[in-house]
């Protein structure tokens, strides 16, 4: 699994032949599909519009033929490749990172509250009217946004990229019964980030969580991990991370208050951390923002 690809931004642009306008989003509206039959995961979310013809993509051992219209999410772990289905496709993409779209908000859990974004599987959502109508309207603004590069382009983009998330949970709950049993969450997985979200400005090691759930951290941890790609200890991580850049991103705050809001000992423990989680230090990543 170590050896599987992780796909950037860019790397996604040059697959489908579209210029890279971001290094934190892409929109992508495409005919022919590069049907890239190599496994590999992304750096990024992304919410999939099919609106002609099919394909066939398969993530692990499942196999999924989808056919317009309809809808595929996929979070970043899930290990996915593509075959051929069928000749006529017309489909557009949303590609976009955690950090962008959780760039000012308040609940870094946001995304991964919705179960469509959650497990090790891509998450297929057939579509009716009118929801159609709907999803078509979104993406055309959303490729209408990116074309227009002005001073709001971000903030319009990122609003467009919420207003998908909710009318995609908003059709799941109008029609459960499009939804497979098999991408219902897992109830230990569920349970892990319940506890996550509540104690990890405090509570930094696996132990701790290991130890509520009556587990070992080694059990903990294969079982996050077989559940969503990646380990319990990288779910821990990556909160305080993505934490720590929200932090970050306000200025009045000093490295070392962000550090001591984190329950670190100490700013240089906060920098490590940080580096090893970003590749980058605190002063780096808060320069972006200037």
């Amino acid at each position: 699994m170590d050896d599987i690809k992780t796909f950037s931004l860019s790397r996604h642009s040059r697959l489908f032949s579209v210029p890279d306008t971001s290094r934190e989003y892409l929109f992508v509206r495409s005919g022919q599909h590069p049907y890239h039959e190599e496994p590999y995961r992304a750096e990024s979310y992304a919410i999939v519009f099919i609106k002609e013809g099919g394909v066939k993509l398969n993530t692990g051992l499942v196999s999924w033929d989808v056919q317009a219209p309809s809808i595929i999410t996929l979070g970043p772990s899930v290990v996915r490749f593509f075959t051929k289905s069928s000749d006529q496709l017309n489909m557009d993409v949303i590609f976009f990172k955690d950090t962008f779209q959780l760039e000012n908000h308040a609940d870094v859990f946001f995304l991964s509250r919705y179960e469509f974004f959650d497990n090790n599987d891509l998450h297929v959502l057939p579509l009716k009217e009118p929801y159609v109508a709907k999803f078509s309207k979104i993406y055309e603004l959303l490729e209408m946004a990116q074309d227009a590069n002005s001073y709001a382009q971000r903030l319009i983009i990122r609003s467009y990229i919420f207003a998908l998330i909710f009318e995609i949970d908003a059709y799941r709950r109008l029609y459960t019964s499009n939804v497979p049993a098999s991408q219902e969450p897992d109830p230990l997985f569920t349970k892990f980030k319940q506890l996550l979200r509540r104690h990890y400005i405090q509570e930094h090691k696996l132990d701790f969580y290991a130890r509520e759930l009556h587990l070992t951290p080694k059990s903990l941890s294969a079982a996050i991990k077989k559940q969503s790609g990646q380990s319990a200890g990288k779910w821990i991580d990556d909160a305080i991370a993505l934490e720590a850049k929200v932090l970050l991103q306000n200025k009045t705050l000093t490295v070392a208050q962000v550090s001591n809001m984190l329950n670190f000992s100490e700013q240089s423990v906060f920098g490590k951390f940080f580096r090893t989680n970003t590749g980058m230090s605190p002063i780096e990543y808060r320069k972006k923002f200037n």
